[in-house]
């Protein structure tokens, strides 16, 4: 486990990409098909009306498994305690998201300098099971929101980033979040943790004991 702490892009659809193959009807008549089909990376993507307002994250804890990372953006700045959002992509995502938010980071340095620095985080790390004692996650959070894109823009105060579901024939968001400018960097230094403690992990094997997770304490 890892756990660290711009103006939004249009909500135009973008027109959908002509399906590639054959459909492959399966179950005779059931009127099921399978179609393959591809997407180029999506530069709009439709907002959901539900999503039109994003969650506020101040911390950010990473879980993995072999086939997936769950992403939990934390909210601390006032009781209760919660989940933002969750959001689960694909390992070979999270790669691309570090990426991006890079580059943003760098972008945000070059324009307006270097954040303030924050705040170390406590010697005594909380366990996963103390974190999520104090960060209430909701039912309806449980199973989170897929995304297998991304759009991050950046102001000089604030970072925003829309996760989106790259599906045909719609580019949709999936989930929306907002962090502080100095928090930004600090989301990325738990990105690039939680990459490399996965890759070290893969490279042991499936019988390789797995090391015990590491957190950061949240920010509140």
């Amino acid at each position: 486990m890892n756990e660290s702490p711009p103006g939004p892009p249009g909500g135009e659809n973008r027109p959908p990409e002509n399906p590639q193959g054959t459909p492959a009807p399966q179950g005779g008549d059931s009127g099921a098909y399978s179609q393959q089909f591809s997407h180029n990376p999506p530069v709009a993507a439709r907002v959901p009306e539900k999503l039109t307002r994003a969650a506020y994250a101040t911390g950010l804890i990473i879980l993995d498994n072999p086939a997936a990372f769950i992403m939990d953006f934390l909210q601390g700045m006032s009781r209760p305690y919660q989940v933002a959002a969750r959001v689960v992509v694909h390992p070979s995502f999270m790669a691309q998201f570090a990426a991006a938010l890079q580059d943003n980071v760098n972008k945000h340095i070059a324009t307006f300098g270097q954040p303030p620095p924050m705040p170390p985080p406590p010697p005594n790390r909380p366990s996963i099971q103390e974190i999520y004692e104090n960060f209430k996650l909701s039912d309806d959070m449980l199973s989170g929101s897929y995304a297998n894109a991304v759009m991050i823009n950046h102001s000089r105060a604030e970072f925003h980033i829309d996760f989106i579901t790259d599906f045909y024939p719609t580019a949709a968001v999936s989930t929306r979040i907002f962090l502080s400018a100095f928090q930004a960097p600090r989301i990325l230094d738990t990105l690039n943790m939680a990459l490399q403690q996965y890759q070290k992990r893969q490279k042991g094997g499936p019988t390789a004991p797995a090391p015990p997770p590491q957190t950061e304490s949240p920010e509140r």
